[in-house]
Parts: structure tokens; C-alpha cells; sequence
């Protein structure tokens, strides 16, 4: 392991050059960009004042940025998707405190991408030296632990013998198999279930309803309002606050306007509902999405059946339309396995996490085994 290398932790991201961080192996994914990171930083989305106090971990050769972990030192654990709200209580009931922790990925984001970033022609021993500085410092800060959420499979293969528990979840996925239309997608349905989501799609367009894509460049102050809008009702007929603001949308949508799709869904010319999508190199992300009323069928067909086109019709491999969710799966999207690591400082709390996390392992195995029963795809012979 190289001597050189120097490992510092900002509280910023803004302290380090957009170029130098957007240098590194990012994997085509939009959330871990410098631009979208510090767009949450300037609008107050993160902070101490938000529960997620930036602690960017940052590895330098000299001058020059070789690795990095976007980093959060947090004080609750809303906004992970990746849930520990029991681990908490446990350390509370004991008498010790859980918070603050660490975490490691992009805020409210619940969608796989890197973690341990690196540069394209950085040693081998780089990811190792990450996760080393990383526990170092949760280890002298006497924190009660670092979480590293929606790994790749690269990090979770450089991580596996680093002395993490290991937590699997599912979510429902598209995968593009060279689809040419549409219709080429649909015909890969059983007819029943190929009939079902035709008739879905005919009610929403036989309703009058039309859509409209659109590019962060082609959004303007008045349709951000509208779109946050409705996805913020979205958020308070569940009863929460959204996590994010409008102004944050606008900040990214300046910076990073080849990164989102809106599908604005219109009756009569007038907006009635959206889906806010980001785009990666090969993946497209479904993140939020708001009505002004209900309407029958309209959220299938804007939150998936439109992004399942867009897909499509710009070659993108996969679809990841967020978390939970399993009237997905009718709509031709499949199980798929999500990882995150966990390094716990008490050692007696390790275990009995450890114990919970082999039996809720096995019970996602099973739970996807029967998932994959339902898809709508024609079964083989």
C-alpha cells in the first residue's frame, strides 16, 4: 500500500474541484456525482440541521484525488431505505447511544451504485485503504457504526473480508433484453397478463391523457413548482415532508440537465401528474412522483410503462423505479437482489445482529424464489 497516499475527511463538498471528484470511477451513476451531492449541500437538503452532516472521506496522491467515499455522519436514520430503526432501540434499551453513525451513500437515494470511488488507473490496494481510513476514523470518533448502503458488486466484493455484516433486501427491477418497441416487451407476457397491462394503458390514453418528455434543460421555474407539487402531495397524504425542496431540483436540473426525465402527464393541456426520473449511462432511476387527482391506471403508466418506453427507445440496460412496491411485478419488472455492509463497534451487539441477519437472509431468498412465481413473462417448457 502506497505511503503517499494522505486521507482526509471534508465537511463539503465543495472543497474539492467538480473535475477532480467526476474523475473517478463513478459507473455512469448521476447521485454520486459532485454536481447532484453538493446541489443537496447549497439548498439545505443535507446538513446539521437535516440530520446528515457531510464527512466525505478523501484519499490524495499529492495534488491529485485517487479515491474518495461520499460520506454522512448522521444523527437518526430516516432517508436510508435501509432500515436499523430496531438496532437503535437495542443500544438505547442498553444504555448506549447508536447515534451519530455513519453512512455512506447518496441522501435518500435508495439506489445501488459505488461507494468506494476510485480513480480509473488507481492501484489495486486503493478500495482497501478506503475502508481502512473509513473505520479508523468511525473507530476514534467512537462512533457505534458505518453503514455502506446499495453496494455494487464491486465494492461488496473488495469489502467482503473487511469484517462487515452483510444485509440483502429486494427490489423490482426492468432489464431491457434488446427490445426494439414496445410492443416487443409486451409480447414476452403471458396472454392474460399481456392483456391486463394493454388494458391499463388504453384507459389512460382513452381518458385523454397525454404525456410530455422532458429534460432538466427544458424545465423552467413555473413547471418545477407544478412537478414538486405534486410530488410533494404525494408525500404529505402519507404524512410525511418531502426530503428534498424544489430548489433543490432547480440547482441540479442547472448543473446536470442531461441527467433528468420528466414525464408530465396532461388532460386538456393542463398538467394532472409526473414522474421525476434521473438517467444514468445505462440505467434509468425512478425516483418521485405526485398527482393532482386520481385518475385509474395513471400512476402504472407514468411511473413504469413510460419509463419502460424511454428505455427502450434510447438503449438503456436496465430500470430501477425505486423501493418496495410489488404491483411491479405484474407490470413486467423482477426481484433483484440489494446489498449493504455494516461494521458494528460493540462486539455483543454484532453478533445478535449478525444471528438476525442470516435468518433474514434466508427468508429474502425465499421471499424472491416466490416472486419469481408471479412475473408475467411466458414460462419455459
Amino acid at each position: 500500500m502506497s505511503a503517499t497516499l494522505q486521507a482526509r475527511f471534508i465537511t463539503s463538498i465543495d472543497r474539492l474541484p467538480a473535475a477532480q471528484w467526476n474523475a473517478l470511477a463513478l459507473g455512469g451513476n448521476p447521485f454520486v456525482r459532485h454536481e447532484f451531492l453538493l446541489a443537496l449541500e447549497r439548498t439545505g437538503c443535507v446538513g446539521k440541521a437535516s440530520g446528515w452532516f457531510p464527512t466525505h472521506l478523501v484519499l490524495e496522491d499529492g495534488d491529485r484525488l485517487i479515491g474518495a467515499v461520499p460520506l454522512y455522519r448522521k444523527s437518526h436514520s430516516w432517508g436510508e431505505f435501509v432500515f436499523d430503526f430496531s438496532w437503535a432501540r437495542a443500544y438505547d434499551q442498553a444504555g448506549l447511544r447508536y447515534y451519530p453513525k455513519l453512512v455512506s451513500m447518496p441522501p435518500f437515494t435508495p439506489a445501488t451504485g459505488p461507494r468506494l470511488l476510485i480513480a480509473p488507473d488507481a492501484p489495486a490496494d486503493v478500495r482497501t485503504r478506503l475502508n481502512t481510513e473509513l473505520l479508523t476514523y468511525a473507530k476514534a470518533e467512537h462512533l457505534s457504526s458505518a453503514h455502506l448502503l446499495f453496494l455494487t458488486e464491486e465494492d461488496r466484493a473488495s469489502l467482503s473480508d473487511a469484517g462487515y455484516s452483510w444485509r440483502k433486501d429486494c427490489q423490482f427491477h426492468w432489464h431491457n433484453r434488446g427490445y426494439k418497441t414496445f410492443d416487443d416487451f409486451i409480447a414476452t407476457f403471458r396472454s392474460d397478463k399481456r392483456k391486463k397491462a394493454l388494458r391499463e394503458r388504453r384507459r389512460v390514453s382513452e381518458g385523454g391523457v397525454s404525456f410530455r418528455t422532458l429534460t432538466g434543460a427544458e424545465m423552467d421555474a413555473r413547471l418545477w413548482n407544478i412537478v414538486f407539487g405534486f410530488s410533494a402531495a404525494t408525500f404529505e397524504a402519507h404524512g410525511h415532508e418531502h426530503y428534498l425542496n424544489v430548489e433543490f431540483f432547480q440547482a441540479v436540473a442547472a448543473v446536470m440537465p442531461e441527467s433528468i426525465v420528466i414525464k408530465l402527464a396532461e388532460y386538456q393541456g393542463e398538467p394532472i401528474a409526473t414522474a421525476i426520473f434521473f438517467r444514468g449511462d445505462e440505467v434509468l432511476y425512478g425516483r418521485y412522483w405526485g398527482a393532482a387527482a386520481n385518475y385509474h391506471s395513471l400512476h402504472f403508466e407514468t411511473c413504469y410503462y413510460q419509463g419502460i418506453e424511454y428505455c427502450i427507445e434510447h438503449n438503456l440496460k436496465h430500470f430501477e423505479p425505486g423501493t418496495q412496491g410489488e404491483h411491479k411485478v405484474p407490470r413486467g419488472f423482477e426481484p433483484t437482489e440489494t446489498w449493504s455492509a455494516h461494521w458494528i463497534a460493540d462486539p455483543r451487539f454484532r453478533r445478535a445482529i449478525d444471528h438476525y441477519l442470516n435468518d433474514e437472509r434466508a427468508a429474502i431468498d425465499q421471499y424472491i424464489l416466490q416472486v419469481e412465481e408471479h412475473t408475467p413473462y411466458h414460462r419455459g417448457p
